[in-house]
């Protein structure tokens, strides 16, 4: 690998995953800091609570994008003759995703990293993703619990990996499916602890508009 081309690539995919979509929207339809408002996170699902379910589904599909178009560039377009285009690709895959949760914009507190995942995954394992997405959607469908679709969703990954591929063959892209997935799962430990508290926000339920507490 060249330092260069890494540096670049790196640089690039994470001013891609670090564009704040859920705050943006907040702020340019109602003036609102999302960051004080339901859970304060900075993704989909809270945008949805305070903009409504189209809005919701369109930042959920932007911030896939941002995750989805850096690791689609590195693998087909840019570097797709090299001989390091997959380390480059994961590469560009985990800047996208630090991006999204470590934006610089924001003081380095984004999101929980499930929307710009899912677009990373995508571009990396599409059959998984394929077979994921199904799960993801018929949990929230029964649960009405966006976040732990989420973590269903991100459990199941690693052992859907193996549909087509092998180990040792692809361990690189093993390693980072398995690690990126158990920071998803992290990040939604407060989520956790509020769904076996019964305290977790449904999905059609609305919160007070107030300062957003820990999480």
């Amino acid at each position: 690998m060249n330092s260069a081309t890494l540096a670049w690539v790196v640089l690039g995919a994470y001013l891609c995953g670090s564009i704040p979509t859920a705050y943006l929207a907040a702020y340019g339809l109602k003036r609102v800091d999302i960051r004080q408002f339901g859970s304060g996170n900075v993704g989909a699902s809270n945008a949805m609570r305070l903009l409504g379910k189209g809005w919701g589904v369109a930042i959920l599909l932007f911030d896939a994008v941002k995750g989805l178009v850096p690791v689609l560039l590195v693998l087909h377009v840019c570097l797709a003759a090299d001989a390091s285009v997959q380390r480059y690709a994961l590469a560009a895959a985990l800047a996208a995703l630090v991006g999204h949760v470590f934006p610089v914009w924001l003081k380095f507190r984004g999101g929980k990293g499930v929307a710009t995942g899912l677009g990373v995954m995508t571009a990396l394992l599409p059959l998984a993703v394929a077979i994921a997405l199904p799960v993801f959607i018929l949990v929230v469908a029964v649960s009405r619990y966006i976040s732990l679709g989420s973590i269903v969703a991100a459990a199941l990954l690693p052992g859907l990996f193996f549909i087509n591929h092998t180990l040792p063959a692809d361990c690189e892209l093993f390693a980072f499916v398995c690690i990126a997935c158990i920071f998803v799962i992290y990040k939604h430990k407060s989520n956790i602890r509020r769904i076996i508290a019964g305290e977790e926000n449904r999905l059609g339920e609305k919160r007070p508009e107030m300062p957003a507490k820990p999480v």
